[in-house]
């Protein structure tokens, strides 16, 4: 069926057509590169990542925002994707393809957690004191071999508070052991989990809510019934967190900071 608008320009509906005439979707984003170095590599799951602005989007992601704080935002390349572990970040080559690009000088900032906890999902799914701490090892060794320098950093936490309006930690031992390697193996380590906690705390449940991805009904095209998430962040919650890692680079005196633009 075609239906024409404007000055006969033809448009094609899919009502009735075969499924050959219909538009394909579009093609997958491709892995990121790097184009200068030294770059900061950001690896890690969706509360990091980069998200899409069109159709509107509420969404983003810490390492997306991290951006705005540095004076080369081209430096930064962000790995981070959606429901990614330690385990099925390697299994699907994408730990592979950094390492190919890699080059002495560069930095590699690890954050992984919440999606290494799914124990319904064996994709994902890698025990705490096993496969994610063995996984953490590896990524800093590899990172290390090639002249880079890792970074680590603990998973953010999920706006979940009891009925006292006290915060609670869903998160297992996934920062204990983040913490850990990072001790082990002399890595430097943002806390995201401890200052999340001690900014969300601070907040309580009400204001708090901003900084998360909730939409009313109708609001966004996206979401046409609205959305209710407490794990993945706003564009406000995104710059807060990212606000997080650089303050906490600053106190360690990181060499990262002379990436940073001037503190306001």
């Amino acid at each position: 069926m075609t239906l024409t608008v404007g000055a006969g320009q033809p448009v094609w509906a899919d009502a009735g057509l075969p499924a050959a005439v219909n538009p394909p979707p579009p093609p997958p984003a491709p892995p990121p590169l790097a184009t200068v170095h030294p770059a900061l590599h950001l690896v890690g799951d969706s509360t990091m990542a980069d998200k899409p602005l069109d159709p509107p989007n509420p969404e983003r992601g810490w390492g997306q925002m991290f951006r705005e704080r540095v004076k080369e935002p081209v430096r930064i390349v962000n790995h981070a994707v959606n429901g990614r572990s330690t385990k099925n970040f390697q299994d699907e080559g994408r730990w592979a393809h950094l390492l190919a690009q890699l080059a002495q000088g560069d930095f590699v900032l690890i954050q992984f957690g919440h999606n290494d906890a799914k124990k319904e999902d064996p994709a994902r799914y890698a025990t705490a004191h096993g496969a994610y701490r063995d996984n953490l090892r590896l990524f800093v060794r590899d990172v290390r071999e090639r002249g880079a320098t890792p970074l680590l950093a603990t998973s953010l936490m999920r706006r979940e508070f009891d009925a006292t309006g006290r915060l609670k930690d869903t998160h297992a031992d996934y920062p204990v052991v983040m913490r850990e390697v990072a001790v082990e193996m002399d890595v430097p380590l943002l806390d995201l989990h401890r200052a999340s906690a001690v900014l969300l705390q601070a907040l309580g449940p009400a204001q708090s809510e901003p900084l998360f991805l909730w939409a009313k009904p109708g609001e966004y095209e996206r979401y046409p019934a609205g959305k209710k998430d407490n794990t993945h962040f706003s564009e406000a919650g995104a710059r807060a967190m990212a606000g997080l890692a650089e303050q906490t680079l600053r106190l360690q005196n990181h060499p990262l900071c002379t990436w940073l633009k001037a503190a306001v």
